[in-house]
């Protein structure tokens, strides 16, 4: 499971259920969890979570990580990454062909975490298609 401390739950709420279609999950007010291929994703207010862990809500620049979404075209990266921004995300790579063969760009949703959203042909990380 992935938690993401987020400034305003309801407004992430909306981006991550509207903005890119995730589906959420029943869920006590003060959290929200969406379902993912093979995880949840969860968010909680930033200061209550940083509260929980017991270290300081100030943060900034780069967090020395990203997260990926891993999906099935090219199309689909160049998709999602388009409703990201419609969705108040900003674009912070175009997607292009990337060195290790596949295709990705990133975004940074609207607490500034940072998202790649990629096709890799090499390599699928989703559920088994059981026709193919």
């Amino acid at each position: 499971m992935i938690t993401l401390g987020v400034r305003d739950l309801a407004a992430s709420i909306e981006f991550y259920e509207k903005g890119l279609g995730f589906p959420r999950m029943e869920s006590p007010a003060e959290v929200a969890f969406f379902t993912l291929n093979g995880t949840w994703l969860g968010l909680y207010g930033r200061e209550a979570l940083a509260e929980d862990a017991q270290v300081s809500a100030q943060g900034y620049g780069f967090e020395a990580f990203t997260l990926a979404h891993n999906v099935e075209s090219e199309k689909e990266v160049d998709t999602i990454l388009s409703q990201a921004v419609d969705a108040g995300a900003t674009l912070v790579k175009n997607p292009k062909k990337a060195f290790w063969g596949g295709y990705s760009g990133y975004f940074k949703d609207i607490d500034g975490h940072l998202w790649e959203v990629a096709h890799n042909p090499l390599f699928w990380v989703g559920p088994k298609d059981e026709n193919a």
